[in-house]
C-alpha cells in the first residue's frame, strides 16, 4: 500500500451466506446450496474515477459485442452484466476481462474469513449453556464481527471514505458506523493511537458503485479458493491483496511460523492450499 496522503475509498462486501440452521434446527452450513464459509471483505482504491471508467467502458463494449449476443446474463432485461459486474453471474470469458482489468489499477484487498461448521460447534455449546441463545438468522451479528476485525487492523493513515454494500432491505449505516468505531477505541486503548475516522460512509448498491463491483470479483477469487479449492483466481489477485485473515485456522497445528497457526495471511506467508489445509472439500457452483 502507497504511504501518500490523501482521500482513499475502501469499498466493502462480503461474500458466502450466514445461515447455519435450517427448519427444525437442522444444520445447514456446508450443506448442498449453502456455503460452508462467511467472509467479510474490503478493496481499497485511490482514484474512483479511473476504475468507474475503465469497468464502464469494459461493460459497453462487453454489451455491444456480437459475441455474447445470445447470452442471457447481457440481456438487459435481466439486469445482470448488461447492467453492472457480478462475478457469480458474468460469462467466464467476461470475468477474465474484467480481471485483466482490476490488475492494471491501484487497488488493495483485505479479508476476514469465518468457517461456519465452528460457529455451528460455537452456537450448539452456547446452547446446552443457555437455552435461550439463538444464532441470528439474518447474520447481522457475523456480519458486524467481521466488520470489526476488518477495520481492526492498521492498513494505511490516509483520510478515507468508506462505501459498504447493502444488506438486505435495510443500509444498518450505524451498526456498521459502531462497529468500526468500537474497534478505533481498542486501537487507541492498545497503542495510545487515534486511527483517523472515515469522512464518509456510505451504503448502496453495485449498479452505482463500480468499486462494489471491483470487490465482489476478489471475494469470489478468495470464496472459489474456500469453497472449492480452486487457487487459481486467488493467485491472479494475490499482486493486490495486503491480508487474509482466517479466524478458524487451527492454532494448535504444528509448525515454525507463528503467522500461519493464528492465520494470518499477507506476502510473506501466502495463502495457498498447503498453508491452509482443509478447505475447497464441496464440489459445487457458487
Amino acid at each position: 500500500m502507497n504511504d501518500d496522503f490523501g482521500l482513499v475509498t475502501w469499498f466493502v462486501d462480503e461474500a458466502g451466506d450466514p445461515a447455519l440452521f435450517g427448519k427444525g434446527g437442522k444444520v445447514i452450513a456446508a450443506a448442498e446450496g449453502c456455503s460452508r464459509y462467511f467472509i467479510a471483505g474490503k478493496l481499497e482504491c485511490r482514484d474512483v474515477d479511473a476504475l468507474t471508467a475503465g469497468l464502464e467502458r469494459l461493460r459497453k463494449d462487453v454489451v455491444a459485442d456480437p459475441f455474447f449476443k445470445d447470452v442471457p446474463s447481457l440481456d438487459p432485461a435481466r439486469k445482470r452484466t448488461a447492467v453492472h459486474f457480478h462475478a457469480k453471474d458474468d460469462p467466464p470469458e467476461v470475468r477474465f476481462m474484467v480481471y485483466k482489468l482490476l490488475a492494471l489499477h491501484d487497488l488493495r484487498f483485505v479479508a476476514v474469513v469465518r468457517d461456519k461448521l465452528r460457529l455451528v460447534d460455537y452456537a450448539l455449546q452456547r446452547r446446552r449453556i443457555d437455552p435461550a441463545y439463538r444464532y441470528d438468522p439474518t447474520g447481522h451479528e457475523l456480519y458486524d464481527e467481521l466488520t470489526r476485525h476488518l477495520f481492526s487492523r492498521l492498513h494505511g493513515w490516509s483520510d478515507h471514505k468508506i462505501v459498504f454494500a447493502q444488506r438486505g432491505h435495510k443500509p444498518r449505516t450505524k451498526a456498521f458506523v459502531d462497529a468500526i468505531a468500537h474497534e478505533g477505541e481498542g486501537f487507541a486503548r492498545d497503542f495510545g493511537l487515534s486511527k483517523p475516522k472515515p469522512t464518509e460512509v456510505l451504503c448502496s448498491v453495485p449498479k452505482d458503485h463500480a468499486g462494489l463491483q471491483a470487490v465482489d470479483y476478489y471475494l469470489w477469487a478468495l470464496q472459489r479458493f474456500y469453497e472449492r479449492g480452486e487457487a487459481r483466481y486467488l493467485n491472479f489477485v494475490w499482486p493486490q491483496t495486503l491480508e487474509v485473515l482466517d479466524l478458524d485456522m487451527d492454532a494448535t497445528r504444528k509448525g515454525k511460523q507463528a503467522a500461519r497457526r493464528s492465520g494470518i495471511f499477507n506476502k510473506e506467508h501466502p495463502l495457498t492450499l498447503e498453508s491452509r489445509a482443509g478447505v475447497g472439500k464441496m464440489d459445487r457452483e457458487i
